[in-house]
């Protein structure tokens, strides 16, 4: 029996850091918005994510991102194989200037 009135007490101070911290208002705003959108989104919680600011990044954004993403992917790409050729074309010269330094 302790814990029935234990669990409910949790649950109690719950609810009340939910009220508190905003999330019941944020919630039920939320929901009375998609309750009121005249064409309803086939992705419910799409929309929530989006009216909760949960979604964070916007879909362009994170396209934008993906893109500089790429191209800093492929420039780093690059200079590794630049870096290899200039390894190669090092590695031809050091073994004659080694052996020019031991006369």
């Amino acid at each position: 029996m302790t814990n029935v009135g234990g669990s409910d007490s949790k649950r109690e101070q719950f609810r009340r850091y939910l009220a508190k911290t905003g999330v019941v208002d944020g919630l039920t705003n939320v929901l009375v918005a998609l309750y009121e959108e005249a064409d309803k989104p086939n992705n419910a919680l799409d929309f929530i994510k989006s009216h909760l600011g949960a979604a964070g990044v916007e879909a362009v954004d994170i396209e934008a991102l993906r893109q500089d993403m790429m191209e800093l992917q492929q420039k780093c790409d690059a200079l590794v194989e630049e870096n290899k050729e200039l390894k190669n074309r090092l590695a031809q010269y050091e073994p004659a200037a080694e052996d020019g330094g031991a006369d």
